[in-house]
């Protein structure tokens, strides 16, 4: 099992950045894709944005591509989303989740991880 803990969030005016962080322990993260997820009050936990481990493409919801930009340090075994032009919408808290998947990470949905982070509150407020 490898344990992730996610830092950086908090609350943020409209425009604003802020930059998350999945920090790994227990195992490396070079052979697992990564995944950040939000879940906002009385919805669905959604897919914001992953990286493939094998071939580090990566995937964007629509609603966040072209703002979000995700990377990975394997160096520090860390993972970041960088959050840029945030929206009201965006509030949410944030979860990173890895998994060693066979493909490209952005056909698996949610379920398909098994390991995940605690989460971490973001929020977009004026």
């Amino acid at each position: 099992q490898v344990q992730l803990v996610e830092s950086g969030g908090g609350l943020v005016q409209p425009g604003g950045s802020l930059r998350l962080s999945c920090a790994a322990s227990g195992k490396t993260l070079v052979h697992y894709a990564i995944g950040w997820f939000r879940q906002a009050p009385g919805k669905e936990r959604e897919r914001v944005s992953c990286i493939s481990s094998h071939d580090g493409s990566t995937y964007y919801a629509d609603s966040v591509k072209g703002r979000f930009t995700i990377s990975r340090d394997n160096a520090k075994n860390t993972v970041y989303l960088q959050m840029n032009s945030l929206k009201p919408e965006d509030t949410a808290i944030y979860y990173c989740a890895a998994e060693i998947l066979a493909l490209s990470c952005g056909v698996y949905a949610p379920q398909e991880y098994s390991n995940w982070g605690q989460g971490t509150q973001v929020t977009v407020s004026s």
